[in-house]
């Protein structure tokens, strides 16, 4: 294991900090009717689960994530650093989140990890 850092040989050397510098921005700018280029970020086999479902494909996450913001005040993630291991990498995160139907729009504050399998240039 090592961190995202440490990683300096291979193709995936070259691929893995510029994807995830697209993860994090892509999510720190998506916003309700706004979700940015997913295509940059997530192949077209994506498998995606969060805590209260599992999507497959890049068209179903666009409905997803569509869905899921429709009643966000406002969201922003701060990211930890990576842990890598082959072909995937532990990201870990605060996210920052102002939702209508959650605690009256007051702010919430969620510790979480994303395990992202790397497929080539895009996450899988």
């Amino acid at each position: 294991m090592s961190t995202a850092h440490d990683i300096e040989v291979g193709h995936q050397a070259a691929v893995l900090p510029g994807l995830l510098d697209r993860f994090r921005q892509l999510f720190n700018q998506m916003g309700s009717g706004h979700l940015g280029d997913l295509s940059s970020v997530y192949s077209d086999d994506i498998i995606f689960t969060d805590p209260f479902s599992t999507v497959r494909g890049l068209a179903e996450l666009t409905r997803h994530l569509d869905s899921s913001y429709q009643n966000v005040i406002s969201c922003r993630f701060e990211f930890g650093l990576p842990v890598v291991d082959k072909q995937q990498v532990a990201l870990p995160w605060i996210m920052y989140l102002r939702h209508k139907r959650l605690n009256k729009g007051v702010l919430v504050t969620v510790d979480g990890l994303s395990l992202l399998r790397i497929d080539g240039q895009r996450i899988g």
